[in-house]
């Protein structure tokens, strides 16, 4: 299958917007990715049972190269609590490789519907701008584990690199924010990798892919969102302390849900 110069401009331009708010509001571009990629593949012809497979793996494997540069650039700062890494990492690698082969084995159309929901939950999030309270201490070795099974399991369903859930667990035990979102960021890598691994690996044998595809990872959609995002998300982080950071989160909410309804449309068919 050749891909089309509109084609290629449409994933420019979406890794573009995806790497500038990902560094403006500190969000993963998996929210942003899943429901443009469904859209997208939908258009070019792709096989309707796999589309959400398709745009779950290759958000997954983007999110690999920029976690990696976010990484680095809050450790650069000192926010990153390595202690915190070391201890929920075995929990987010395997909770995130099983959850991908749950999520290839689901159907498009509930896993859909899930990601859908859960996009609707970080939306409120953001509306509200929640800030749980301080209340408790991290847990133990274990305890972290355990979190990081559920953090891992649940971003490999919806393509996220889990600082929806791993920031809110770490400032209600009493972790300083920015300690919370530098760690967050050094969570993403493991997650957006096991996440990425596991979707080629439930994809390889699976007939009837477009070409390119390498398991449920669509190679061109990959190369050329890493491409943009890579270049525009230190743009974004320069200006999330000129702009309404506040005001942005709440029109970016209202986008996610926006984008997820239509994803719900292409996908059930409406």
């Amino acid at each position: 299958m050749n891909i089309g110069i509109e084609w290629l401009a449409a994933y420019l331009a979406l890794g573009a917007f995806v790497g500038f708010f990902a560094g403006l509001l500190g969000v993963g571009g998996g929210a942003l990715m899943v429901p443009m990629l469904t859209t997208f593949f939908a258009a070019q012809g792709f096989p309707r049972e796999h589309l959400v497979h398709l745009a779950l793996g290759t958000s997954m494997a983007g999110i690999v190269i920029t976690s990696i540069s976010s990484l680095r650039a809050h450790h650069a700062h000192g926010a990153v609590r390595w202690d915190i890494v070391r201890g929920i990492a075995p929990g987010v690698l395997a909770g995130t490789f099983a959850g991908t082969f749950v999520a290839s084995r689901a159907p498009t159309q509930p896993l859909a519907i899930f990601f859908a929901c859960f996009t609707a939950y970080v939306a409120v999030q953001m509306i509200l701008n929640v800030k749980p309270k301080p209340s408790r201490e991290l847990p133990g070795s274990v305890g972290l584990m355990g979190v990081g099974g559920v953090i891992g399991g649940i971003s490999s369903l919806v393509a996220i690199g889990g600082g929806s859930l791993s920031v809110p667990f770490m400032t209600w035990c009493n972790v300083k924010v920015h300690n919370a979102i530098g760690t967050s960021a050094a969570i993403g890598l493991p997650i957006a990798v096991a996440g990425a691994l596991g979707y080629l690996i439930n994809g390889w044998s699976v007939a009837g892919l477009p070409e390119w595809s390498f398991g449920y990872v669509y190679l061109p959609a990959l190369v050329l969102l890493s491409l943009l995002s890579s270049l525009t998300a230190p743009i974004g982080a320069r200006l999330a302390h000129k702009l309404p950071v506040a005001t942005l989160k709440k029109v970016f909410a209202g986008l996610l849900i926006a984008l997820s309804a239509k994803m719900l449309h292409t996908v059930l068919g409406g």
